[in-house]
């Protein structure tokens, strides 16, 4: 199993966590950002956060 399998496998089994962490980094650039570009970070977060384990588990704000 190579590394990428193991790494997909491993979002497919705690998606949520994953999907968290995406949120929480979406976030952080937000507040450096002073929401500049927030809309554009929603979406790329959402994108993300669909290629990720079973799909999108958390809401963008």
């Amino acid at each position: 199993m190579s590394f990428m399998d193991k790494a997909k496998d491993m979002a497919d089994k705690h998606d949520d966590k994953v999907d968290q962490g995406i949120e929480k980094a979406g976030d952080q650039v937000d507040q450096r950002t002073d929401n500049k570009y927030s809309s554009q970070v929603d979406k790329g977060v959402d994108q993300a956060q669909q290629r990720t384990g079973a799909g999108d588990t958390q809401q963008s704000q």
